[in-house]
């Protein structure tokens, strides 16, 4: 019971900080995909013009923005779920609630590495093409390198992608605890479950012999007494 109770705060535990740690990754890139007038700044690449000094992008696919995005309001979803669960469990949970609470640390642990691969290599190309000018990608911030006609306001947009990596590798990290204690609780589960059946087997074989020697008796027969060795 007390192994319970510790897996039990734990999986709040690390729903907690995952929730803080979606956080991270829905507030910053929400804001830098409206500050780039909707397009992701994740995998982008183009050429820096010789007359002007600007950047003609060449942008990429938004989903490389929206599929992390997805996953932080996921995140932040499933941990709200959970952590208001797990407070109010007074019980042990059922087989299944513990197979789809592990389920759910596989599906949280997959995107999250995902998303935090996606972040991380996208921003080493949008930074590659930066550095070609500035001696820093964080140099480039707050500087004017797009044509007026984008709209784009790069003030934030390296404190942003840094905090959304963080918070993606962050989540990747806490959801491979979390799908371990989950799996933990699995196979603990299925132990006292197949400790009790064996018990309750035992049980039944053991009242079966006590019937059966009680009809030999009113029978008149008895088990024939073990002689003793010479």
């Amino acid at each position: 019971m007390a192994l319970a109770n510790v897996l039990v705060l734990s999986q709040i535990a690390g729903h907690v900080i995952l929730f803080i740690l979606s956080l991270c990754m829905i507030f910053p890139l929400s804001m830098n995909l409206n500050e780039f007038n909707g397009h992701c700044l994740l995998f982008a690449s183009g050429k820096w013009r010789e007359e002007d000094g600007l950047f003609n992008v060449e942008w990429a696919s938004p989903g490389f923005c929206r599929f992390p995005l997805a996953t932080g309001v996921i995140l932040f979803f499933i941990s709200s779920i959970q952590i208001y669960r797990f407070a109010r469990l007074r019980e042990e949970s059922s087989f299944l609630a513990l197979f789809i609470d592990v389920v759910l640390g596989i599906q949280m642990l997959a995107m999250s590495i995902l998303s935090a691969i996606m972040i991380t290599l996208g921003f080493i190309v949008w930074c590659s093409e930066m550095t070609e000018r500035f001696p820093s990608c964080e140099t480039a911030a707050g500087q004017n390198i797009t044509p007026g006609g984008e709209k784009i306001d790069t003030s934030g947009f390296y404190i942003e992608m840094g905090t959304a990596q963080f918070g993606a590798w962050g989540s990747f990290a806490i959801s491979v605890g979390v799908a371990v204690i989950a799996l933990l609780k699995l196979i603990n589960n299925h132990q006292i479950r197949n400790i009790k059946v064996s018990m309750y087997l035992e049980r039944q074989r053991l009242v079966n012999e006590d019937a059966m020697n009680v009809n030999n008796q009113r029978d008149g027969r008895s088990t024939p007494p073990i002689e003793a060795a010479q």
